[in-house]
Order: structure tokens, then sequence, then C-alpha cells
């Protein structure tokens, strides 16, 4: 499997401004710029894209993990902050809130630690990665 984006940017970093597209389209032509980068304008910047890469990727893996133990989740929302420190992504830190009817806090632990290791995303990503979770009771 292969998925493909592409940026255009024109001008110069302060005063430029570019855009995204996805091959699903999606992203079609989302703005970005400096200032949605560094301060709070309008459109997206890549930090953004990666804490939404990193949740969804995380979630769907606690879900596999969930399916394959044979527990259906009746839902998983997780909130993912990315911090960029000096140039360098330097934290992922995800929040994730579950209801998983029927599961054991050990083993939903089991689960969900093996999502944070073994998810795509978590795999690619060179930095500190930090989990707190909560499961519905």
């Amino acid at each position: 499997m292969k998925r493909c984006a592409n940026a255009i940017w024109k001008g110069s970093i302060n005063k430029g401004h570019g855009n995204l597209t996805a091959d699903s389209k999606v992203l079609k032509e989302t703005p970005y710029s400096f200032n949605s980068r560094f301060k709070d304008s309008l459109g997206t910047n890549p930090e953004e894209l990666v804490a939404a890469a990193h949740a969804g990727c995380f979630t769907m893996k606690v879900s596999a993990n969930l399916s394959e133990a044979g527990f259906e989740p009746t839902e998983l929302k997780t909130d993912c902050e990315i911090t960029l420190d000096d140039g360098k992504i330097t934290e992922s830190h995800l929040v994730l809130k579950a209801d998983v009817p029927g599961i054991t806090n050990e083993k939903f632990d089991e689960l969900v630690q093996d999502a944070k290791k073994n998810c795509p995303i978590s795999a690619v990503l060179d930095t500190n990665i930090t989990l707190k979770y909560s499961l519905k009771k």
C-alpha cells in the first residue's frame, strides 16, 4: 500500500503560503502558512497533521487489538498533542478515553500499550511518546 500527498509553497517563509493536497482529496488545496504553523491563523500545519495521523493510527491499532482479543469497543476517542521545540518534534502525547464492555483493566492495559508501541505512526516518530488512558466502567 502506498499513500501520496503533495505540498505547494509560494514565496518566502514568513510571507509565503502554500497548500496541501492528498490523493484521497480529503485534503484538497488545504492552506498552510508560517502564521498557521507558528501563530493562530486559519489553515493547517505539519504538526497538526502529525497529531491527527498519530491519533487516528493509534486508535485504529487499539481497535484492531481489541477485535483480535474478542472485544468490541463502543467508542474510542484519542486526543494527540504534538510538541515542537527548537525545530524538532519532541513529544507526542496521546490521551485515550475508551468504552469497551467486558474487558478487564489488565487486558485493556496490555492491548493499549501494544498499540502505543506498534502502530505505524508511533514506529516512524523519533520522539518521546506519552500516553494517558481511561476505561469507562
